[in-house]
């Protein structure tokens, strides 16, 4: 039975796949909106707030580096196990936290558990969803994070209105953990409930993401060895460097999108509560738009899903750059909010989607971890850049930098997504 004619439907996964995912997200999403803040009562300066909210970003990059060989070794629900225990311990570092340092610390482990957590979920999905099937089952996955950040930031902004203070929020992380953990032990482990693809199974968009080549339609691919990270970075490096380049400026503008919305607000003199308020509406429409951009992808093609995002994310920041001392500067910002999750939830799913679409079968998770630390480094990096550049100039220049680099990276994607990822017409089912 070819890949495309298995029988699957999104909900026969719902329950196994996307529930404990759903939790972790919410509660990732309740405390990064305020890490900035939560530095700023540490004692932080805004620039050393930013770096601290950046950790997150870091510790997913170095996370990368181990989470293929770990997700290969042990699988995907035991790394999802092991990963969320290394954040229950992560969030106790920052509840207790007496100033900047420490937490950056515990943030910094949150993003290395975070990293564990998100690419065995990736490598299931890329290894047991059919391939007519797929954009539209990453994008789900990818709206499942983001019905988390939606949802945790109003959690948070509920607890700081009933407690007076920000370390409530971080326990809705440690009960959230706490309620994956018991959901992957007790229910079905999904790489045993659904069949693993035969051998000879084939695969017509295949891409040799060494070369670049598109292999011939109906040709099977052939087992490939476990890799560690670096070598399978070396193995595939022409597509990495390349596309990879794509993938890193997504992870960036993204990443910088998460990291200066806070910022911007803490620079305005928006309270906590209501910048919490203000990311989770945000948050409604850029998840309100995950399956329609599975959508957009399964029928045209990658490539309109890609750049109307990046353009989105890069024009959003350039109009933010001119906003910070008008009078309406509250307004401006609540309105940028929106419009970036607009372009960012029309990218729903799409870094994960070229991943499973260029990653070797049967064994896709050490070049999925390579994939990921390629996306990591932009995020990792552009979180410091905006933070160096507040330092030296100030937030309204790192934001039109950054606005310019999401310009360019959309000039990258529409150059390499048809030579590495090309659409290949099939039914939509």
């Amino acid at each position: 039975m070819s890949n495309a004619d298995r029988p699957f439907s999104l909900r026969s996964v719902a329950l196994v796949a996307f529930l404990p995912t759903l939790l972790f997200s919410i509660g990732e999403g309740s405390i990064i909106p305020l890490i900035p803040v939560v530095a700023s009562n540490l004692g932080a300066s805004l620039a050393i707030a930013g770096v601290i909210a950046a950790m997150v970003m870091l510790g997913e990059l170095v996370g990368d580096i181990p989470s293929g060989w770990i997700v290969s070794r042990i699988g995907e629900r035991n790394a999802m196990i092991g990963a969320s225990a290394l954040t229950i311990g992560a969030v106790i570092v920052c509840i207790v936290a007496p100033n900047p340092l420490v937490l950056g610390l515990g943030i910094f482990l949150v993003g290395l558990a975070t990293a564990i957590f998100a690419l065995a979920r990736h490598a299931f999905m890329t290894n047991y969803v059919p391939l007519v099937y797929r954009a539209r089952a990453l994008s789900t996955l990818g709206g499942v994070f983001r019905a988390g950040w939606f949802v945790g930031p109003f959690l948070s902004a509920g607890l700081i209105h009933l407690t007076g203070g920000t370390q409530a929020v971080f326990w809705v992380f440690i009960v959230c953990c706490v309620g994956a953990s018991v959901m992957l032990l007790l229910l079905p482990d999904p790489s045993k409930t659904f069949a693993t693809p035969s051998a000879d199974e084939t695969v017509f968009d295949a891409t040799d993401t060494s070369t670049g080549a598109i292999s011939s339609t109906g040709t099977a691919r052939p087992a490939v060895p476990v890799q560690g990270l670096f070598q399978t970075i070396w193995s595939h490096r022409d597509v990495l460097l390349r596309l990879g380049t794509g993938a890193g400026l997504i992870g960036a503008m993204r990443a910088s999108r998460t990291v200066m919305l806070p910022l911007w607000a803490v620079s305005i003199g928006i309270s906590a509560p209501d910048t919490a308020l203000i990311i989770g509406i945000a948050g409604a429409i850029d998840f309100a738009l995950f399956y329609v951009s599975g959508q957009i992808m399964d029928r045209f093609g990658r490539i309109w899903s890609a750049l109307p995002s990046m353009i989105g994310l890069g024009a959003g920041h350039l109009a933010l750059a001119f906003t910070h001392d008008l009078p309406s500067n509250v307004e401006w910002f609540i309105g940028v909010a929106m419009f970036l999750s607009l372009a960012n939830g029309i990218g729903s799913g799409l870094l994960m989607t070229l991943g499973a679409d260029l990653a070797p079968r049967p064994n896709p998770a050490p070049f999925l971890g390579a994939w990921r630390f390629t996306a990591d480094f932009g995020s990792a990096a552009a979180p410091l850049a905006v933070a160096g550049i507040t330092a030296l100039v100030s937030l309204s220049v790192a934001s039109g930098v950054m606005g310019a680099i999401g310009l360019c990276g959309a000039v990258l994607l529409r150059r390499y997504i048809p030579r590495y990822a090309p659409h290949r017409p099939g039914r939509l089912l």
